[in-house]
């Protein structure tokens, strides 16, 4: 057990384990060669010597008169060589020389050291990288096999695997890869490496954004085409905060600087709007977006209007775009240009569906309940007394009002400041052709239904006649 301590040492650098799993490891590895030897480990007693210079193991036996069992028992003339004093009863222990234990069990010995330290270092760095699941790691190339890339992370060897590189970039033995703990599997253990992970860019993001990184600003949303195209819709619950500028940084310095670290992939950094038509709008950025209409909101589908000038800018090459925006929005979004939008019928029904919208989103208040702001103990009042709709209301005058119990004057004044300022009201004007149209009259001979310009009965034919007073006389029929 020569040089013990350094190995000791060796083993907790290396490998990452505490010393008092090395130790319990040593202790687990020597009961298993005694049990070999001897056939039983009930009686073993190991001790470290001092700093780990050294392990000495010891039998505990019982001194009996005659010993039946000598792997737990030792006769008192024998114990008496060990310690004068012994007395039958008393428990001794009688060191071990390691020399005692045959080729086999040496074997196993070695080999349950082994199999344990593998395990517990497996499971220390599972633990380990575990919970650094989502950061961002620093290795190196070591070595290639089938486009995957194997990297030197110092305690472990990171697998960065051909899917989740950019195919902008290119790896060289020895580079510095900065990349993302996507998984960890628990086998070997396996640590996934990544650069193609929206998590990724968020990482990037949160190391050259302070706003990012304190939540003064948050991302909303992130997607990618790495290697082309990212998109990130970004918003800030601060009204003095610009979330897009500080993502930017002065003079595009931040922003500079995380196109650097993707190799030059373009980023599109937008604010994220709660209305779909404004953020859809930002989402087809760096396009200019005329119009946005909602065609099927339960279906999400919207259709957006540009400038021809605009419209491949929106598209984007082979559609990236518009794809990188659909998915960042939940939405199917059909880019038209102008003239595409007029000659289209799809035009007339998203004007239709727009108005629509605009329509329910101003829908009529009809009920007291529905008006803003409104003191809903005074809304319970009245309606204990029949009154639930606004026109009902205004139809009482103030006596009818203040003789309702407990409704006050000012209750009724904040009412009606609260209805003129929320509710249109519409006098209906009716004509005079309009009430002469309305006016029925009876025949004095059938009691039949008539109007002034009929000249009979319809029923029993009689003859009629209009007579008016104030000199207004309709022609006679």
């Amino acid at each position: 057990m020569a040089g013990m301590a350094e190995a000791i040492r060796q083993i907790m650098q290396e490998k990452g384990i505490s010393e008092e799993l090395v130790l319990q490891t040593i202790k687990d590895s020597l009961t298993a060669a005694y049990k070999k030897r001897f056939g039983t480990a009930e009686n073993i007693i190991i001790r470290f010597k001092d700093n780990y210079d050294g392990v000495e193991v010891f039998s505990k036996k019982l001194i009996v008169q005659e010993a039946e069992d000598p792997v737990l028992e030792i006769e008192l003339d024998e114990a008496r060589e060990y310690a004068p004093e012994a007395e039958i009863g008393d428990i001794l222990e009688i060191p071990i020389d390691l020399k005692e234990f045959d080729l086999q069990s040496v074997m196993l010995a070695k080999q349950t050291t082994r199999q344990s330290f593998k395990e517990i270092t497996r499971d220390a760095l599972y633990a380990d990288f575990h919970a650094k699941l989502g950061e961002i790691v620093i290795g190196y190339y070591q070595r290639e096999k089938n486009g995957n890339i194997y990297v030197d992370l110092g305690k472990a060897e990171g697998y960065f695997p051909k899917k989740y590189q950019s195919p902008l970039e290119v790896y060289r033995p020895g580079d510095r890869i900065k990349a993302l703990i996507a998984e960890v599997n628990k086998t070997n253990p396996q640590i996934v490496l990544s650069r193609t992970h929206p998590e990724f860019v968020q990482k990037i993001l949160e190391l050259e954004v302070p706003e990012v990184y304190d939540k003064t600003v948050e991302v909303y949303k992130i997607v990618r085409e790495p290697g082309y195209r990212t998109k990130i819709a970004v918003y800030s619950r601060r009204e003095d905060v610009d979330p897009v500028g500080a993502c930017v940084g002065l003079k595009g310095i931040r922003i500079q600087n995380i196109i650097k670290e993707l190799e030059g992939e373009k980023i599109d950094i937008l604010r994220y709007d709660p209305n779909p038509e404004k953020f859809i709008k930002n989402a087809l950025l760096p396009a200019t977006v005329l119009d946005v209409y909602v065609l099927d909101e339960a279906k999400r589908q919207a259709l957006a209007v540009v400038s021809d000038e605009q419209f491949s800018i929106a598209i984007g090459k082979q559609g990236l775009n518009v794809r990188l925006a659909n998915r960042l929005c939940d939405w199917t979004i059909d880019v038209k240009t102008e003239e595409q939008f007029k000659e289209l019928d799809i035009g007339a029904h998203a004007r239709k569906m727009a108005s629509n919208l605009f329509e329910e989103q101003e829908e009529e208040i009809v009920k007291l309940s529905e008006l803003p702001d409104v003191d809903m103990d005074t809304v319970a009042l009245l309606a204990e007394h029949g009154i639930e709709l606004i026109e009902e209301f205004l139809e009482k005058d103030e006596e009818e009002l203040l003789a309702i119990p407990g409704l006050k004057q000012e209750q009724i004044d904040a009412v009606r400041a609260i209805i003129e300022e929320n509710v249109e009201i519409i006098e209906e004007e009716i004509s005079e052709e309009e009430v002469s149209e309305e006016e029925e009259y009876e025949c004095p001979e059938c009691h039949a239904r008539i109007t002034p310009e009929m000249t009979h009965c319809p029923q029993c034919g009689v003859e009629l006649a209009f007579e008016y007073e104030d000199d207004e006389t309709p022609d006679e029929e």
